[in-house]
């Protein structure tokens, strides 16, 4: 089976630190792996509506958002690029996680069946010294995860606040180049045994 990586970029800077960390990792794929990249500033998704009880709900008729659940279900593996912003996700990537909850109750589309297996990445810059402050951005990604039965790739963490910082973190550039050879796990609940 051909892997198929979508890289979602959630940050709100063009060609962000996060991004080019992601980047750098994504050189590292072998050349046979399909790399699709799609922006949610060139492709915003709609504030989210919560439909999952509504016996009438339809699938969206707005264009973004068809292209990233018809994306997000080609993909055998699916990775977050989300610069650090308040301890989190972005606001662009919380509200596509949100979609999910729709997907979940979405007619014709299994989506928690189909996203089972698949593996979850997560790509990051911060403008601290303590990794630790990522933990909740790390720990959304993994009960993500968790959730829908899929592996957990971990994050990738970088260093960089201005505009080509992530460049000069030699250490986080250094596991770029083996970031997506790992094998992934199956994510888990910190509190399942």
């Amino acid at each position: 089976m051909t892997r198929r990586f979508l890289f979602l970029i959630t940050g709100s800077r063009a060609d962000g630190n996060t991004e080019l960390l992601a980047r750098r990792a994504a050189e590292q794929l072998p050349a046979d792996v399909e790399q699709r990249w799609i922006s949610l500033a060139d492709h915003p998704l709609p504030d989210f509506e919560d439909l999952r009880h509504d016996p009438d709900r339809v699938r969206s008729a707005d264009p973004n958002v068809d292209l990233l659940l018809d994306a997000t279900l080609a993909a055998t593996d699916l990775v977050i690029v989300s610069p650090l912003y308040w301890y989190s996700l972005s606001a662009q990537a919380k509200r596509y996680l949100d979609y999910w909850s729709g997907w979940l109750r979405h007619p014709g589309v299994d989506f928690r069946a189909t996203m089972a297996g698949r593996t979850l990445w997560g790509v990051t810059t911060l403008a601290h010294r303590e990794t630790e402050v990522a933990d909740p951005l790390v720990g959304t990604l993994n009960h993500s995860a968790a959730y829908m039965g899929m592996r957990f790739g971990g994050v990738l963490l970088g260093n960089g606040s201005k505009p080509g910082d992530v460049l000069n973190d030699t250490e986080a550039l250094t596991r770029a180049k083996t970031f997506f050879a790992q094998e992934a796990p199956f994510a888990r609940f910190p509190y399942d045994n």
